[in-house]
């Protein structure tokens, strides 16, 4: 190819405004632009250092990959001789035009499956690394945000760890507390705290019922569901720094945490293996179940929003509980009646328990 071939190409060298008609005179691996009319003579250029511009209508027009203000282009075809020197136009980027589209998007679904399968697994491997000292520290950063609404009395302090003693005779909780909030739900904090809101307690009809749902936290502990569901749901982020100045928005990530139906049922096992130990029977903790989630599957969604909330509902639960109860066993009350009573009347006689209301968070 030489510039006798006759191919103009409109040309900007990038120093000045001046629009020239050009011809190309090949040197080496490149090119050299010239006007014949007058007499210019652009500098060398290799054909790896043009860029495309834009290659629509018929127009095509090229850069320089370090040259600002270069520009050149044409009208309509190249000669075949100069057209196969011409960088092609990117339709969807480079690695996806040398693969090409369908094979460029079955590549990619294959990673985004491997990366979602990865970030869902993941919370199960690296929830057990986590330092216990670490999780400890969270669970207590985040009981200083419950405002003073832990409930003591005397004999309720010691109604409630006659519970705890029967439920988890191992001691794996390290702390179980009553608070003051009127909501019916339970909750376990990271580093194995777990609170009994007085919401639970009042709807409860029998010890036995609070127990069952003491059992069935005591397996969220057990098994570190709670760490496992902020990593999830929240990120690592809140290892690190949950526990660092952000307790509270991070107490309202577990209160809104749900542990997927594979942990609740798990939860529940240990629950129904723990009474049985202790010879508390599990009818009552089923019949508790069926009465907080009202009747018909409708009525239970409904519900569950306001009662047991991070603890879905539902038939499978309740007839699990039943079918837990071993005929013939002789089983023992959770509480003696002083002992529930003096439970149930913690919050109502702590006089330096802060006031109750919805939500404290």
């Amino acid at each position: 190819m030489d510039a006798k071939d006759g191919f103009r190409f409109w040309h900007y060298d990038g120093q000045s405004a001046v629009r020239r008609s050009v011809l190309l005179r090949e040197v080496g691996n490149g090119f050299v632009p010239q006007e014949p009319e007058t007499g210019w003579t652009g500098a060398p250029v290799d054909w790896a250092e043009l860029t495309v511009i834009g290659t629509e209508g018929g127009r095509h027009a090229y850069g320089h990959r370090t040259l600002p203000g270069w520009r050149m282009g044409f009208n309509g075809d190249a000669p075949p001789a100069i057209a196969a020197h011409l960088p092609q136009a990117e339709r969807y980027g480079r690695w996806i035009d040398r693969w090409g589209f369908w094979p460029a998007a079955g590549a990619f679904t294959l990673v985004a499956i491997l990366v979602v399968c990865a970030v869902l697994a993941a919370p199960r491997w690296i929830a057990p690394l986590i330092p216990r000292a670490w999780e400890n520290r969270m669970g207590d950063a985040m009981v200083g945000d419950f405002g003073g609404r832990f409930c003591h009395t005397v004999a309720g302090d010691a109604a409630l760890k006659a519970l705890v003693a029967r439920t988890d005779p191992k001691g794996e909780a390290r702390d179980v507390a009553l608070a003051n909030i009127p909501i019916p739900n339970a909750v376990t904090l990271p580093g194995g705290r777990i609170i009994l809101f007085d919401g639970l307690v009042q709807k409860a009809a029998s010890a036995d019922e609070v127990a069952g749902v003491l059992g069935h936290e005591l397996g969220h502990v057990r098994n570190r569901d709670t760490m496992n569901a902020l990593v999830r749901q929240l990120g690592l982020s809140v290892v690190l720094g949950g526990f660092s100045g952000n307790a509270g928005g991070t107490l309202n990530g577990v209160l809104a945490l749900s542990y997927g139906r594979e942990a609740e049922a798990a939860a529940d096992g240990v629950a129904i293996a723990q009474m049985r130990a202790a010879a508390i029977s599990p009818a009552d903790t089923a019949a508790f179940f069926e009465r907080m989630g009202g009747k018909g599957e409708a009525g239970r969604a409904a519900q569950a929003m306001t009662w047991l909330s991070s603890h879905p509902l539902s038939a499978e639960r309740a007839k699990r509980f039943s079918a837990a109860v071993q005929p013939g066993a002789r089983y023992r009350p959770a509480l003696s009646p002083a002992q529930w009573q003096a439970l149930r009347g913690s919050c109502a006689a702590d006089r330096n328990v802060a006031k109750a209301f919805e939500s404290p968070f």
